[in-house]
């Protein structure tokens, strides 16, 4: 399978899960979107659109929402991506 088109990361700041799957996408040379909790969007609007248990952070790939980081990663391994 090929790699992502177009991915938004909801992020926030000092988020070691953060920064690992943005540095895996720095790695691949992957291209994305990145929003930061507190200057893009707020804690309402985070919990309005993923619901109050999500965490940090949250992707939206291709599309379809992925999940954190752990999430994503074990996504794109079942898919052939990693």
């Amino acid at each position: 399978m090929a790699a992502p088109k177009q991915t938004t990361i909801y992020a926030k700041e000092h988020c070691p899960f953060c920064t690992k799957i943005k540095r895996l996408y720095d790695e691949k040379g992957w291209t994305y979107t990145h929003y930061i909790l507190d200057k893009n969007f707020t804690r309402g609007q985070f919990i309005e659109e993923y619901g109050r248990n999500a965490t940090f952070p949250q992707l939206v790939v291709d599309g379809e929402r992925t999940g954190g980081c752990n999430e994503t990663i074990a996504l794109f391994r079942q898919r052939g991506i990693l």
